[in-house]
């Protein structure tokens, strides 16, 4: 055998079929269509040259067999009869009578049909499976053997059938290894699921596997695609314990993960649920944000979980259905209305079939065994007996056989417009084509080739290549899987004008089409649950608002978050963002962080407050120091300005007014020119001022020392020795300056890291250590200048203008010392103005320390300013 089934499967199987296996091999041998073994299971059948089987779960309910392997198993009856199985049965039929009535189909070939009952169970399903191909009965071998050729090797060329998932694995398991076509047209039932499970699609475990009914892979993609299409991203499932449920569920959670939903819940409803498991189930679903419900179940198991929902008038859902319960009837009653009107799914595409609703209303029981199966339709649908098995027991009255189906409302009546159906109609007519290409029949000459015989191999090669448009302009073909094209119609349960439930189209789903076209919907035509008028919103959290981002909770699914606001520099402009974007260079977020907008540029300007204060107080300082200038200049010839060295006065004084008009190049737009001229101006000026100082100071030492007998030392340090010392000390600065400038040049620069939106423009130091450099040049000059006058400190009141130089040295420190902490954590242009105000304090101090008291004895004690005055000697 060229399949090979799972070992967990083939022991249990093949234990199973151990009775049957030479019955099998024996018929599949013989090249007459005989039967080899007795079976005695109810059968619809009609003889013809080439037979399909059928298989229908003509009753929902089968009862468990003991088998002791030591004997051969025992037929056990099913109940439950299911009208929509029989009218799936009855379109087989059909169909298949309609092709021999079709000259252009299969010319001169009769189809003939051998339909059983496979009851939903797997058991009983191999039981049918089997009884099938052991051949004809016994009822029909003679005329077979007069009349019809027999033109397929096996008993039937390929059976139709099957409804749940695991029943079809265990038939296509037995099927595939004879290479019988298995065609699976299911679709929803009472009490059954049906054959979509993609656990069906691997070909190398079922290779003679097709079906008509589309995968549940492609009912998943549309499911996924309209739940994200309205926005439900907190969805909850229910289904039941099989391969239909647990592989459909699972699919569905895998996409919508993918894209970006959570699911909620996930309920099992247990095959035979207690009162207190609904309960249990209910009460979860109660206690859930999610207002979007996934069901993968049928009615039959979703009716106790929906009554004890409608019981609590719990209308708030919005249920989706799989096409397991779609088109229910049974779940229509007037108690479930208000919990499931708007319900939405997706059904099997739906049509009329001409003729099919006469046909279906033409059955009549009949006492011929092969009218068995009408019988116990006819016997179910009417609550009375036939009369034709004498041994029966019944107290029901007796049939008359002419009641009349019109009269009745049941899924067997309800054909406008059929659904599952279709599908069966489908794989009759699959096989139809299959086998006119198989037997090179020709239309035209209306023969088929019917010279040799073929085996089921051959019609399934045939059959995966079938490619045709029928009468409804449907393409009907399988693909690589033996997957059918997946066509859908998205359901509506909507209220008609009497009050009752039907089934409104609102859209179509194509999954052959490019995922974009995929679905269509009209969303004007939905009723939604509950009577509301718009889309259900379904969320554990709602959307982030623009200006927000999404942070997920410790523990708790994706869908489920908190909003926080974007940090500082980023935004967001839609609802639901996951991160915030950074904003472009120079743009800042707004205020409420949904735009940006270009940053507000800051600097030190001349038109604000602090600017004009710093400005006016530097021409302050000019001004007051060419007063004492104009002062000095006034009274050159006075002792007191004689005394003090005129000559270092006025360049102090001019070193001083430099220092003043350096502090106006760190105001205003910073620019190539002033960030390479602020510090160097302010160095330079500060050592020239410095110099004069520490000219002044050594002058004054030495004044003292050459007042005792045999010094010599201030000839040693005349005038030209003290411009010489003033000269190197400011080259020193000037050469420091100039290196730093040529190599590693401070530049404009806009500062973006500080908050606010502003955009600091500063002059951005490339070598820091340039201007720690320069400054602790001036630093060096004024220890020295402060060390000589600290020494001088106790000379004579008439010489001792150190006493003054050593004060205003420790203002010029404190000054400067409490700059470097304030200028490193000042932020913006407060940096500069931290550096202007310590440039005009230490200048003003060291102009009123030096300057004002010898203005002071200059103008307002002119008595002091004399000869005797300056040498102590004037009379007290």
């Amino acid at each position: 055998m060229a399949n090979k089934m799972p070992v967990n499967e083939l022991v249990p199987l093949g234990l199973l079929l151990l009775p049957y296996l030479s019955v099998v091999a024996c018929t599949l041998l013989d090249n007459d269509c005989r039967r080899l073994g007795d079976f005695n299971s109810p059968v619809l059948e009609r003889d013809g040259d080439i037979i399909i089987g059928g298989l229908f779960p003509m009753h929902n309910i089968a009862s468990e067999t003991k088998s002791t392997y030591t004997e051969l198993p025992q037929h056990e009856e099913c109940s439950g009869f299911d009208f929509r199985a029989f009218r799936w049965a009855q379109t087989m039929v059909f169909a298949i009578e309609e092709i021999n009535r079709n000259s252009a189909l299969l010319p001169g070939v009769t189809l003939g049909y051998r339909i059983l009952d496979s009851c939903d169970y797997i058991h009983t399903s191999l039981h049918s499976t089997l009884a099938l191909v052991n051949g004809t009965s016994s009822q029909t071998q003679s005329a077979h053997s007069v009349g019809a050729k027999c033109l397929s090797t096996a008993p039937v060329s390929a059976v139709i059938g099957l409804a749940s998932s695991s029943p079809t694995r265990a038939v296509a398991h037995t099927l595939g290894p004879f290479g019988i076509p298995l065609i699976s047209e299911k679709g929803d039932n009472n009490s059954i699921y049906f054959a979509t499970c993609t656990c069906l699609t691997d070909k190398t475990e079922y290779p003679s596997f097709l079906r008509t009914v589309p995968s549940d892979v492609f009912q998943v993609q549309g499911l996924v695609q309209m739940v994200s299409h309205f926005g439900w991203r907190w969805v909850g499932t229910v289904g039941t314990d099989d391969d239909y449920s647990n592989y459909g569920i699972q699919a569905f959670t895998d996409q919508l993960n993918q894209l970006g939903g959570c699911i909620a819940f996930h309920h099992t409803i247990p095959k035979s649920a207690s009162q207190a498991q609904i309960h249990s189930i209910v009460n979860s679903l109660e206690g859930s944000t999610a207002r979007v419900i996934i069901a993968f179940a049928t009615e039959g198991q979703l009716l106790k979980l929906l009554t004890e929902v409608a019981h609590r008038n719990l209308t708030r859902w919005q249920w989706v259905a799989s096409e397991a319960w779609v088109t229910a009837k049974l779940l229509t009653v007037p108690e479930l209305q208000p919990v499931l009107t708007g319900t939405l799914g997706f059904a099997f595409r739906g049509t009329t079939i001409p003729g099919l609703a006469e046909f279906l209303l033409s059955v009549r029981p009949s006492p011929r065994t092969e009218s068995v199966f009408i019988n116990m339709f006819w016997e179910e649908l009417f609550g009375c007996r036939l009369g034709y098995d004498n041994n029966s027991e019944s107290d029901l009255p007796l049939c008359t056989g002419s009641e009349d189906l019109m009269d009745t409302e049941t899924s067997y009546t309800d054909f406008i417009p059929v659904r599952i159906s279709y599908n069966v109609y489908k794989a009759v007519y699959a096989i139809g084509h299959a086998l006119h290409q198989l037997l090179q029949c020709h239309s035209k000459d209306r023969v088929c080739n019917t010279a040799s015989q073929f085996s089921p191999w051959q019609l399934l090669q045939y059959l995966k290549k079938v490619n045709f448009i029928n009468q409804f302009d449907e393409k009907v073909y399988f693909d690589k899987n033996g997957e059918p094209v997946p066509l859908y119609d998205i359901i509506n349960w909507q209220t008609n004008g009497r009050g009752a439930i039907h089934f409104q189209i609102v859209g179509k789903f194509d999954g052959s089409a490019p995922q974009v076209e995929q679905l269509k919907i009209n969303e004007r035509s939905i009723r939604w649950a509950g009577g509301h008028v718009e889309v259900p919103v379904s969320l554990c959290s709602p959307p982030c608002p623009p200006g927000t981002r999404q942070a997920s909770r410790l523990g708790q699914p994706i869908c489920c978050f908190d909003c926080l606001p974007c940090a500082e520099g980023e935004f967001s402009n839609i609802s639901g963002a996951t991160e915030c974007m950074k904003c472009p260079q120079y743009y800042w977020p707004n205020k409420e962080r949904v735009a940006c907008v270009a940053g507000i540029e800051e600097f030190l300007s001349y038109h604000e407050i602090m600017g004009i204060i710093l400005i006016s107080l530097s021409l302050f300082g000019v001004a007051t120091a060419a007063v004492i200038t104009v002062i000095f200049f006034l009274f050159r010839s006075t002792p007191i300005v004689k005394a003090n060295n005129s000559e270092m006065s006025f360049l102090l004084l001019l070193s001083l007014k430099l220092c003043f008009l350096c502090s106006l190049v760190f105001v205003g737009r910073p620019s190539p020119w002033t960030c390479r001229a602020r510090q160097a101006a302010f160095g330079i000026s500060f050592v020239l001022c410095i110099s004069c100082i520490l000219v002044k100071t050594i002058v004054v030492l030495l004044a003292f020392r050459s007042t005792m007998p045999g010094s010599s030392s201030l000839k040693l340090f005349g005038p030209g020795q003290q411009r010489a010392f003033i000269c190197c000390c400011t080259t020193g600065q000037v050469i420091l300056c100039a290196c730093w400038l040529a190599l590693a040049p401070p530049y404009p620069y806009k500062n973006t890291s500080y908050q606010g939106g502003k955009i600091v423009l500063e002059c951005k130091d490339v070598w820091p250590l340039g201007f720690y450099l320069v400054l602790g040049y001036i630093g060096l000059l004024s220890c020295m200048c402060f060390a000589l006058a600290f020494l001088g400190r106790k000379l004579p009141d008439t010489f001792n203008e150190a006493k003054l130089i050593t004060f205003s040295m420790l203002i010029f420190f404190a000054v400067w010392i409490s700059f470097i902490p304030a200028y490193n954590s000042s932020p913006g242009k407060y940096t500069v103005a931290v550096e202007i105000f310590a440039i005009l304090a230490s200048t003003f101090g060291l102009l009123f320390c030096i300057f004002v008291p010898k203005c002071y004895v200059i103008l307002l004690r002119p008595d002091l300013n004399t000869k005797k005055g300056m040498t102590g000697k004037m009379s007290k």
